[in-house]
């Protein structure tokens, strides 16, 4: 009987080392849709909270200057929490271009040279986070502008 030949332990340890940057590389993938979600949820539920004040600031007999105060503020924490949202997707790239830089690397070794090639910057455009975070700082844009020419001005 034969025995199978043993795994250089070098070489399994690149194999484990590919299988976990690509299950980073995931995650890394996998949070910014997390990060989307919470903001979207937060950004849904505070902008609810402004409209009701908006709708309701004179039947609950509130001053109008402490309403708009209180929409401003409800924006801010918006804004907020958009910008944390954002910091996170940055992040979550840079985290991702450092994963693939050294996946590129230990496939130059493992493989052969060129066999993959590093992420360049200059597709960002091609990248989905590029697009969630313009999403995001749209939908603040037109919330401050909703706020400021629409609803501040109405509750007056």
């Amino acid at each position: 009987m034969t025995q199978p030949p043993q795994i250089d332990r070098a070489q399994a340890f690149e194999v484990e080392r590919y299988k976990y940057l690509l299950q980073q590389v995931h995650t890394v993938n996998e949070n910014v849709y997390r990060f989307l979600a919470i903001y979207q949820t937060l950004a849904t539920v505070l902008v609810g909270a402004a409209l009701a004040l908006f709708v309701r600031w004179d039947e609950w007999k509130i001053e109008p200057y402490v309403a708009q105060l209180g929409v401003v503020s409800i924006i801010v924490v918006v804004t907020v929490i958009a910008a944390f949202t954002v910091g996170l997707i940055v992040v979550g790239v840079l985290t991702w271009l450092d994963y693939r830089e050294e996946e590129c690397e230990l496939t130059e070794e493992a493989v052969r040279p060129g066999y993959r090639k590093p992420p360049e910057l200059r597709n960002f455009w091609r990248w989905y986070e590029t697009y969630i975070v313009l999403f995001i700082g749209g939908s603040v844009a037109i919330m401050w502008l909703g706020t400021g020419f629409v609803l501040l001005p109405a509750m007056s």
